[in-house]
């Protein structure tokens, strides 16, 4: 077993993988970006190294840092958790040439299961049954336009060679939707993976997203933990997964046909470690059939849910692994007890079409009580930041059947306390009271029912997220204040006692400067209602970069047509128009940086402009 370990990530997946090397007697490293300064996965690991500022290029995905950190900590391996570099073929090949253990695959089957077009080629080969579509890219619209007419058909899915996690993914429903989803697939693969090329697949209207844990070790032994239902989505981004699928889904048999096909699937590339083999199950009137969609070369974000169901650590196999050690367990050994549901707690507004909201956490609470579990990379205080992905945590829970797993991921939702900013834990709470979950479906009709979505925006607290600032004691006794003080890259609290500060009123609270508001969320909160969806004038419901403008001043434009495209926090958010009209202005300039809250056009009706 390794000595010493850096997790080369942050976040609830660096506190995850942290806290397993803690149990097998393994020292951590973790590295940080200046803004993840004092965030829990910092805190807890042994050591502590700053990779510096700015944006993820600069520090997390920068392998020369990374590597340089691993030299001079004297690390022997480097867990990548997921996202950044744990889908890096080159990165660990690096670590190899620098004489440190990448725990994941070797290099060769990343970068097989890495581009789909050959990762299909592969399963086709090892007679794994794939999605019908092309297995070469597709270089132009015109080559796409000839194939879906003559071999796939429409609806047709244009997705990037390189993709992944939603990424690189579009749908054409007719012809005249194929050149906008090939640009967009293409534009995204070269964005999130450097490769532009795509590949067509027959798009299925309403499949099941059901997905096989394997695990594989140096000596040729390979298991499945059976398999995970991960229907629950939107835009092709996961938001509720569960272990075992429902039962009226996925039979025994179908059960072992799935780990079959993933076992396969990691023998077909001398797999090494966790991943998870992902497919499309279409459930009719017949036999289900079930399709390879892509292998996962990571830990999952949802592995817990298998760990719940199975009692496998899958970190800690994934670590014991790429020491050369053996798994612990056989096949027959494994088996499926319970149900366990898992929710994505993201800072994301349901009620705004999912727009991301990124912000500074107030008041912080995890649930508790048997079967109840939380991964979370966040405290009372954190940022969420736009730099990276929304998550702030999951929520796992684990009861004896799926219907008693819903009643306590109810409970527990309903005790999770999260101030400061929008989460998606309204979603989770009705979407998990519905008849269409209790039934097992895929719950899409919901999810892309915008009119559903904005009833759930719960009023947020007053108080939330406000800035607390001690009180003076009654006499002008002393007060308490706490510092941060950072020793060695890590930040630890001081506490000191002084007098009250002359600057604090009769309550002790510091003043407000003159002719600036005290509260600067409340202040935001009020424009953004000046500016609301009943004006001319519609605002910006995040913070980001402006991608694409599809629309230019003096257009006419319906309600709900396309306007523009805003990246944020990792994620492509379509901004639509709010009304019928004439788009009399037009600030927004592609490419260009856009607040929360700032104008993206006024459209004014065709009454009004007559008037």
């Amino acid at each position: 077993m390794f000595e010493k370990v850096l997790v080369a990530n942050r976040g609830e997946i660096a506190v995850r993988v942290v806290r397993a090397l803690d149990e097998l007697g393994v020292a951590s490293v973790a590295v940080y970006s200046e803004l993840d300064r004092g965030s829990p996965h910092v805190v807890r690991a042994g050591e502590a190294f700053n990779l510096g500022d700015g944006p993820a290029s600069e520090n997390y995905l920068n392998v020369a840092k990374i590597l340089d950190v691993a030299a001079r900590s004297g690390a022997q391996a480097i867990h990548p958790g997921y996202g950044f570099l744990a889908e890096n073929a080159p990165f660990a090949a690096a670590c190899e040439q620098a004489g440190v253990t990448f725990i994941g695959p070797p290099a060769s089957a990343i970068e097989a299961m890495g581009s789909k077009t050959r990762a299909r080629e592969l399963m086709k080969r090892a007679g794994v049954p794939i999605v019908p579509g092309t297995t070469e890219p597709v270089a132009t619209v015109a080559e796409a336009l000839a194939l879906a007419r003559d071999q796939i058909g429409f609806p047709v899915a244009v997705k990037a060679a390189g993709g992944g996690g939603g990424k690189g993914f579009r749908v054409a429903l007719s012809e005249d939707e194929l050149e906008a989803a090939f640009e967009g697939a293409s534009r995204e693969g070269e964005k999130f993976f450097s490769d532009a090329t795509v590949y067509l697949e027959r798009y299925l209207p309403d499949p099941r997203h059901v997905e096989v844990q394997v695990l594989a070790d140096r000596h040729g032994n390979v298991i499945h933990l059976g398999e995970r239902d991960c229907s629950i989505q939107r835009r092709h981004q996961k938001l509720i997964e569960e272990s075992p699928a429902p039962e009226w889904i996925v039979s025994p048999q179908l059960r072992a046909r799935i780990g079959e096909i993933g076992v396969n699937a990691a023998r077909a590339v001398g797999y090494v470690g966790a991943g998870t083999v992902e497919g499309l199950l279409v459930v009719g009137d017949g036999e289900p059939d079930y399709f390879f969609l892509e292998m996962n070369t990571r830990v999952q974000v949802e592995h817990c849910v298998s760990e719940m169901t199975t009692g496998v650590d899958i970190v800690k196999e994934g670590i014991r692994a790429a020491a050369g050690e053996p798994l612990s367990y056989r096949q027959d050994e494994v088996a499926l007890r319970g149900h366990a549901i898992e929710c994505r707690i993201n800072a994301e507004d349901a009620a705004k079409n999912f727009a991301p909201a990124p912000g500074k956490i107030g008041a912080y609470r995890e649930p508790a009580g048997p079967g109840v579990r939380v991964d979370s990379g966040v405290q009372a205080g954190s940022e969420v930041s736009p730099m990276y992905d929304p998550m702030v945590a999951k929520l796992i829970v684990w009861d004896t059947d799926r219907a008693q797993a819903t009643t306590r991921m109810l409970r527990a939702l309903a005790e999770f306390e999260i101030g400061g900013l929008k989460t998606l834990i309204p979603f989770h709470r009705a979407l998990l009271a519905t008849e269409q979950w209790a039934r097992g479906e895929t719950c899409r009709d919901l999810i892309e029912d915008r009119k559903w979505l904005k009833t759930l925006s719960f009023p947020p607290r007053e108080d939330a997220g406000a800035p607390t600032v001690p009180e003076a004691q009654a006499g002008g006794e002393p007060l308490e204040q706490t510092y941060t003080v950072e020793v060695s890259g890590k930040r630890f609290d001081v506490r000191v006692v002084g007098l009250p500060l002359a600057a604090a009123g009769s309550n002790g609270a510091l003043a407000a400067p003159a002719g600036r508001p005290a509260s600067a969320s409340r202040s935001r909160r009020a424009s953004a209602k000046a500016s609301g969806p009943g004006g001319d004038t519609l605002a910006s419901p995040l913070q980001g970069n402006m991608w694409k403008v599809l629309v230019k001043q003096g257009d006419t434009v319906e309600e709900g047509q396309l306007l523009c495209i805003i990246e944020a926090m990792k994620m492509e958010n379509e901004i639509t128009a709010h009304k019928t009209g004439t788009i009399s202005e037009l600030p927004i300039v592609e490419g260009a940086a856009i607040q929360a809250g700032a104008p993206i056009a006024t459209i004014v009706s065709a009454a009004e402009s007559e008037g």
